[in-house]
């Protein structure tokens, strides 16, 4: 008997998930700051614009702002590659470009170095 009363009791708890405020947005880049509390990351669009002397260049459209801690910022993270994992052992390797491919090449966005 006082081997049932050691055990910690669990109780469920019903999650309600309220979108009717939500905004849903498109992004194909981001830029992260970080502070010592604190991630902060900016999505948005990169969008190409004629830049001096007829040059092309990148215009980033910052959308949306989100601020996290770090311990939500690494639940982001660990969420993040369990989905791409996921994706990717239904629909092979997402390839992103490398120093030999050029980013305007690619299917995707060019990570920094």
């Amino acid at each position: 008997m006082a081997e049932n009363q050691d055990k910690p009791k669990t109780q469920q708890i019903q999650l309600r998930i309220d979108e009717s405020k939500m905004v849903s947005t498109y992004a194909n880049t981001i830029r992260t700051s970080t502070t010592t509390d604190e991630v902060v990351m900016d999505f948005g669009m990169n969008l190409p614009v004629q830049g001096p002397d007829n040059q092309a260049a990148l215009m980033f459209n910052v959308g949306s702002r989100i601020i996290m801690n770090w311990a939500g910022a690494k639940r982001l993270a660990i969420t993040l590659g369990q989905v791409v994992r996921q994706y990717e052992e239904r629909n092979g390797e997402i390839r992103l470009p490398g120093p030999s491919q050029p980013a305007e090449e690619s299917d995707g966005p060019k990570l920094a170095d």
